[in-house]
Parts: C-alpha cells; structure tokens; sequence
C-alpha cells in the first residue's frame, strides 16, 4: 500500500462538513515562522520518513490512553506498543513493513504495508483514534475524518522545536489542529469538541515521528481523554 493512498484517505481535497473559528491575526515573529515552515500536510504525509531507518530495524512506539469520562466509554487505561519491522523495498527510500498492532489480548490486525516511503504509524493512529471516538461519540466516522482532514490542511500551527534523541537536542516541527473548534455540531461531542491533535516530527529520528498526541480536557481541567504515542528510543 503506497503512503499517497494512506494520506489520501485523511487529507483528499474534498469540502469539509466542520467549521473552525477564525484565526487571531500573526504577530510579525509568528508571521516570519509560519512562512518559513513547511506544511503540515507535507511534514506528515509526503515526506519519504523511512529513508532514514534501515531496513532490517524494528521502530517501537509506547502507547498509552487514559479517559476521565464516568464509566469510561473507551474502556480501562491502555498501555501497549506498536512495531514496525523494516524490510527492504524496491527502491533505496521504500520499505515492506510488518505491523504488530499492540499486543496480547489487546492485538487486533494491521498491514503489512508494501513498497511504503511514509511511517504508516500516523494513519494506524488516527484509524483506530477515530474508531473509538465515533463510538463513543455515536458519530459518524467520515465526518470526524473529514474535520480532521481540514483541520490539518487548513487549520494547523507548524512550529520548530527541539527534541531529545540519543542524549542530543536535534531540530523538530511541532504540528498543532483542533478540528472540532467552532463546529457546527459541537454540543454534540460531550466536551470533546477542544480535542487537540499534536503531533512531532523529526528527521534526526528513524522513521521521523516522535510523538502524536490526541488530548481533550473539561471545564474543570479534568482529562475527557488522552491517547498518546511515543517513539520508543531504547526499543529502537
């Protein structure tokens, strides 16, 4: 499966079904930053991520959801990995990727992926992000996908940030959407409409995704939910 049909299924142009509010104007600093950034689109789903991990590696990713909701509707506190085992492709920046998607009885089927340029980890993400929020929410999926989708081609902050790798401080982009800001159908997602999506890229790191995070929180402070992801350095 190649990556451009994995990011066509998030970020095809199509209309989107969510509003968002608009935006505060720049300040000049700001301005000079986001002109110099690339597009959150292109960080996440047009760069080729894997030509920095060898074939033959393991990427390990901690996964960890936590939700304050009473009777917690999407289930008991979850702490589980995510692999990616690296097989060569046909072309030196391409990778075969074997998917092991959590473990024991939280296992469920993923992949492979062939002929794969792109870390297939962010749509593995927010594939099974979506899933459950739609649950939970009684919602239809494509229409969180679709807010999603414009959130991160029109409504999303990329900033530059610096991360922790192998005992160094090495560049990074910082990628930040809340989609469901101002929709339309807001009252209906139980709070969550301030859900916001982070999401670190760096190419210093194999496979280039640090870290992704989907993070909603009440009134009160209090955690709505908390699903995260984490390239595991230790692990590889």
């Amino acid at each position: 499966m190649k990556c451009s049909v994995i990011a066509a299924a998030l970020l095809a142009a199509v209309p989107a079904l969510a509003q968002e509010p608009a935006a505060s104007p720049p300040d000049a600093t700001a301005a000079k930053a986001n002109a110099a950034a690339p597009s959150a689109s292109d960080l996440l789903f047009e760069q080729p991520q894997m030509r920095n991990a060898p074939a033959g590696a393991t990427l390990t990713y901690g996964y960890q959801r936590r939700s304050g909701i009473a009777k917690g509707p999407f289930g008991p506190p979850l702490d589980d990995t995510i692999k990616l085992t690296l097989e060569p492709g046909k072309t030196e920046r391409d990778r075969n990727i074997a998917v092991e998607m959590f473990s024991g009885a939280n296992r469920f089927p993923a992949g492979p992926f062939e002929e794969m340029p792109g870390n297939p980890v962010i749509p593995l993400f927010l594939e099974n992000h979506l899933t459950n929020l739609a649950r939970v929410l009684q919602a239809n999926p494509r229409y969180l996908k679709l807010a999603i989708r414009k959130g991160l081609r029109d409504g999303a902050t990329v900033t530059p940030v610096k991360v922790d790798y192998n005992g160094r401080s090495v560049d990074a982009w910082q990628v930040v959407t809340r989609p469901f800001a101002g929709d339309a159908l807001a009252q209906r997602m139980r709070g969550m409409d301030n859900m916001t999506y982070t999401f670190v890229t760096s190419p210093d790191v194999p496979g280039e995704i640090v870290s992704i995070e989907a993070r909603s929180k009440n009134a009160e402070g209090g955690e709505l939910l908390e699903e995260r992801l984490s390239y595991d350095q230790k692990a590889g």
